[in-house]
């Protein structure tokens, strides 16, 4: 299902590239006026594609915009706060009618986001929040939920030791904050101690595997570790593999990754956090359309603070997927096919 969408997107590419080689040399202000007078054109600044589900986040993006008529300009920034907001600034340039951005650092782009709002361009936060900033609209999943999910699939597996270690992604991400809170809420109505949290700059997976190696005494009474993602998960569980603790050591994640998934059948990841991006990125995608065509989003009637600003924001559902709702979430869904979600458990 997700290939055939990809090589949709791929094929619409090529087309678009196809027909601008056929047309004569324009200048660039003509050229711009030509892309702003054949439709609506969205700017989408990633925070980068190192963490898997982003590259999904984007493939079904596009394939929902391209569906609806519109062109995206899809920039990465790589991890670093300058280059994103420097592509920002291009997007805005350009101009884009909207931007889309999932953000590095939640406070660092407050003077860009004015920028655009002078500009006339609206913001849409996709799913990080942007602090103090007012941008036009939020679309994430409940990220406290998703820290909730988490704890009860420890709490529920079983803690001996009632100790877990915290491996999360970086305080500059503001979901960061959503996720430790609502897993803390659910440590402390279980009386379960939290060791330590770590937070792994720029969600670099290499951190958590440095941390681990650094207290491997600490590890001794620890029953599970809360990992930000799952691509910390998958560096922890490699980690514990070669301290030869993997199995003992629960451990669990989100974003349904691959390998998590295959972890999680075979018996050596509890969960992950299921986060159905397909639906978030065709929502933020019609959203986009809109607010580009200057139509009110009279159905957004949820609002969240981002400290200065009550921000419009639409909320999705995040679902907890372990070994028994695997084929029913998951392959169901055509997230990951069966045969590699089972690739290691060939009597399934």
């Amino acid at each position: 299902m997700r290939v055939s969408k990809i090589k949709k997107v791929l094929i619409a590419v090529l087309m678009l590239a196809l027909l601008t080689g056929c047309t004569k040399q324009e200048d660039p202000q003509t050229q711009q006026m030509q892309e702003k007078k054949e439709g609506i054109l969205i700017g989408m600044s990633f925070d980068s594609f190192l963490i898997e589900r982003w590259q999904t986040d984007r493939d079904f993006f596009v394939d929902a915009a391209i569906e609806q008529g519109a062109q995206v300009n899809i920039q990465n920034a790589n991890g670093d706060v300058d280059t994103q907001i420097a592509q920002i600034r291009y997007l805005i340039q350009k101009p884009v009618d909207v931007l889309v951005i999932v953000s590095i650092d939640a406070d660092s782009l407050t003077d860009v986001i004015r920028e655009a709002h002078d500009a006339q361009i609206p913001v849409i936060a996709y799913d990080r929040l942007i602090r103090n900033a007012g941008v036009d609209l939020y679309v994430s999943f409940d990220t406290e939920k998703v820290g909730r999910l988490m704890g009860e699939a420890l709490t529920a597996d079983g803690l001996e030791n009632k100790k877990v270690l915290m491996l999360n992604g970086p305080v500059e991400d503001n979901n960061v904050l959503l996720l430790s809170k609502g897993f803390r809420d659910v440590m402390d109505e279980n009386g379960i101690e939290i060791v330590d949290e770590y937070n792994c700059l720029g969600w670099k997976p290499e951190e958590a595997s440095e941390y681990l190696n650094a207290h491997k005494a600490m590890l001794e009474d620890v029953d599970g570790i809360m990992c930000g993602n799952d691509n910390i998960a998958t560096a922890v569980f490699r980690t514990l593999a070669e301290l030869r603790m993997a199995g003992r050591i629960k451990i669990v994640g989100q974003d349904a990754d691959l390998e998590a998934c295959q972890r999680i059948v075979q018996g050596t990841q509890v969960m992950t956090v299921y986060k159905p991006v397909e639906n978030m990125a065709r929502t933020a995608a019609g959203y986009a359309c809109k607010m580009a065509k200057r139509k009110p989003l009279t159905e957004v009637t949820e609002t969240t603070f981002d400290g200065t600003n009550d921000v419009p924001y639409v909320m999705l559902d995040p679902v907890a997927v372990n070994k028994d709702n695997m084929d029913e979430t998951i392959v169901a869904a055509g997230y990951h096919l069966e045969e590699d979600v089972y690739l290691y458990v060939p009597e399934h």
